[in-house]
């Protein structure tokens, strides 16, 4: 199988702002581990591995890194591991080359792309997608570019699990079978119980009615006080005469 080629120059990493002037040549600073080796510290061509990567697969493209040190060089099977991106510029910061044998697995996750028109769509329902990407262990060479399911079945209520995805040989996903793919749900509940909740035009809260009927009390307790005050200010009169 014909993997892509990128040359990786190592670099020395101990000396303070060594990656800084790495991007300042045009150069790109990454870092080359796996397989029980030490880590090394390499430097490579922003464009030549943005080439090589296959246009569906990305990071999960495998690589043949010519790896050249002080006229010496050495061929190592790779792949993208992780890559920082400058937010602003969208230029590579620094990347991870993971090294990979052929003949053993890696775990990568690649992307769930849901086909067809659920039944249960036309039929007020809502396709529900809670996995976007699948993580599974394959070797390098058969990982797929991407996992497809076909939805068209699903009615509302109906789920698919990832127990139903069709995976190819030597493919091994690394979930729970029971977890859910994708689902079709009825329309949101939410408005029905909004609606079941909101008083009636011109009725009046139990709590409002508590405060109209002690706001009715207050009068009456007010009339009782006068009248009480009338009495004592006769028996005053009379003390007097």
């Amino acid at each position: 199988m014909e993997f892509s080629k990128v040359n990786v120059d190592v670099r020395s990493a101990a000396k303070k702002g060594a990656a800084r002037r790495v991007r300042g040549s045009g150069q790109v600073p990454g870092v080359l581990y796996g397989r029980k080796r030490e880590p090394i510290a390499v430097t490579f061509n922003e464009k030549e591995l943005l080439s090589s990567l296959d246009k569906e697969k990305r990071r999960n493209t495998v690589l043949k890194l010519t790896v050249r040190d002080a006229g010496k060089s050495e061929e190592v099977t790779a792949m993208v591991r992780d890559a920082q991106i400058n937010p602003l510029s969208r230029r590579l910061v620094h990347v991870d080359f993971l090294r990979v044998d052929l003949n053993e697995e890696v775990e990568v996750t690649v992307p769930l792309v849901l086909i067809g028109k659920a039944v249960g769509t036309t039929n007020g329902g809502n396709l529900h997608q809670s996995m976007h990407r699948v993580t599974i262990a394959a070797k390098p060479a058969a990982i797929p570019t991407k996992l497809e399911v076909d939805v068209t079945p699903l009615d509302i209520g109906d789920a698919l699990h990832v127990s139903d995805l069709k995976l190819g040989d030597g493919v091994r996903v690394l979930l729970d079978a029971r977890e859910a793919l994708a689902s079709v749900v009825a329309p949101k509940a939410e408005k029905v119980e909004e609606a079941a909740a909101a008083p009636v035009e011109g009725a009046v809260p139990a709590e409002g009615a508590a405060a109209a009927a002690g706001g009715a009390a207050a009068p009456a307790a007010g009339a009782a006080a006068p009248a009480a005050g009338g009495k004592k200010e006769g028996g005053g009169e009379k003390k007097g005469k």
